[in-house]
């Protein structure tokens, strides 16, 4: 496939910007029935994408399938959001003279930015690619997408982009609302164009640095939403370890190693008692790793398993064949903290061992922002110090199973702190709409100036928050007077 020149990313943010101008008029309910026309669309075609997706990853049929199923129903997700109303934040304030002070009228929505760039991902060439989470809440709230497509899956990404823009289009969004560019130097002109009011990313931590840094330096800087790096800690209590040991054991072995350990959630490294059994039980269920998405990334695991083996004071749980589990102490953790805690993308895990309550909150103060972090503890444990450390360094905390698995909910969030993420929003459920809009406040504005939600009758017929109190659709203050 030939890369995208200049002036192909030139037209076709040119493109965006005149199709911004009619799907951010358009309603909710007609951006919702072009959502729900280009998952159907998708789903039509999933006997040619997915044999297209397994040539081109590597990662098989019946995971495929399921990502293009979480793929499409991820759509259908948004196009209910946007139908539901809340994701507007609505918000009315009437007159009040006598406040300190005075308030006008004041009304406030949130409007869509504009054209928005997505980076594609190469571990999940379907929910994280042209289809995926960024281009779907960006297209819900009316912003028309470019995406640059992933090396890694560059046939699938040209169809996927051919189908769900046809289908766009053909139930009545504009031409130019989705488009596809390849290739390095197209990528960075997409970043730079002045047409393009976001970006959405996932990959490596140094490809997103950059590109975040490019953002931030144009001469009208722009948000930039990564999603880059996480080892997702788990803790494990020692009253767990002795409980469930061989169960857990069981279960982090299947989880680092699912997908070949190329998930973002994937556990990277475990925190455990000295003499563990989840330590223990790990070398039964530690198997041979597949092939994994490219040659680079896999030249670049097999780097970093090494790169981690040569640590002094570190050593081989279990190890197969391109599969590896090593451990430490807490004293070698933190001697080579650099080394020990860079992400190794791949089935690999780091156990470490600790002492103590103590000891393990100091290793744990090592780490950085994750997307997870997981805790196992028994319903004996005090767990009033080591709850609020992982509450610090992730954006979801689970207490049982495993993080690989994100579910796309209302209540779902995928990010953290840096470097997991650049922002404190969402990339996975019903909130990552809100990356891609502004607010836009009303004062004294005529009704006949007011965006629908914002109308005295509520036409729309979503919840607001009308002078402080949230109203929700048919209750008795549904319209604002």
């Amino acid at each position: 496939m030939t890369d995208s020149t200049a002036q192909d990313v030139d037209a076709l943010c040119r493109a965006a910007r005149i199709a911004f101008a009619s799907s951010a008029a358009a309603t909710d309910r007609e951006r919702a029935a072009w959502l729900r026309a280009g998952a159907q669309a998708l789903d039509d075609a999933a006997g040619e994408l997915v044999p297209l997706a397994d040539e081109e990853s590597r990662l098989g049929s019946t995971r495929l399938a399921g990502e293009l199923a979480r793929t499409t129903s991820q759509l259908r997700l948004f196009a209910t959001v946007i139908e539901e109303g809340s994701y507007l934040e609505a918000t009315i304030d009437h007159p009040n003279p006598d406040a300190t002070p005075p308030i006008p009228d004041l009304r406030r929505v949130l409007r869509p930015l504009g054209p928005v760039a997505v980076f594609a991902a190469s571990n999940f060439p379907f929910a994280f690619s042209v289809a995926g989470g960024d281009t779907a809440s960006a297209l819900a709230v009316g912003c028309p997408v470019i995406v640059k497509a992933h090396s890694g899956h560059p046939r699938l990404s040209a169809r996927v982009a051919a189908i769900l823009g046809d289908a766009l289009v053909g139930a009545g969004a504009p031409a130019g609302i989705l488009a596809l560019v390849t290739g390095r130097d197209a990528g960075l002109a997409l970043a730079d164009h002045d047409e393009i009011t976001a970006i959405g990313f996932t990959g490596s931590i140094p490809g997103g640095r950059a590109i975040h840094d490019r953002a931030a330096a144009r001469s009208r800087p722009i948000p930039f939403f990564g999603e880059l790096g996480s080892l997702n800690p788990v803790v494990v209590t020692a009253a767990a370890d002795a409980a469930r040991g061989a169960a857990l054991a069981e279960g982090l072995a299947g989880s680092f190693q699912l997908g070949v350990g190329q998930f973002c959630t994937k556990p990277g490294v475990v925190f455990v008692p000295a003499a563990s059994a989840v330590e223990a039980g790990l070398a039964a269920h530690v198997g041979d790793a597949g092939p994994m998405l490219t040659d680079r990334i896999a030249s670049s695991f097999a780097a970093g398993a090494e790169r981690v083996r040569e640590v002094p004071g570190v050593d081989t749980v279990a190890a197969g064949d391109g599969s590896l589990v090593a451990a430490c102490d807490t004293a070698t953790l933190a001697a080579h903290a650099e080394t020990l805690l860079e992400e190794v993308f791949g089935p690999f895990t780091l156990v470490v061992r600790y002492r103590d309550e103590d000891d393990l909150l100091a290793a744990l103060d090592l780490l950085e922002g994750n997307l997870t972090a997981t805790l196992h503890a028994e319903e004996t444990d005090e767990i009033g110090r080591i709850l609020p450390a992982l509450e610090e360094r992730a954006g979801r905390v689970l207490f049982a199973g495993w993080p690989t698995g994100v579910a796309v909910s209302w209540a779902q969030h995928h990010g953290g702190p840096w470097p997991a993420t650049t922002s404190q929003h969402t990339s996975v459920g019903a909130t990552a709409v809100r990356r891609f809009q502004r607010p836009v406040a009303y004062q004294q504005a005529p009704e006949r100036a007011l965006p629908a939600a914002l109308r005295e009758n509520n036409p729309l017929g979503i919840p607001r928050r009308v002078d402080g109190a949230l109203v929700l659709p048919g209750s008795p203050g549904a319209s604002s007077r």
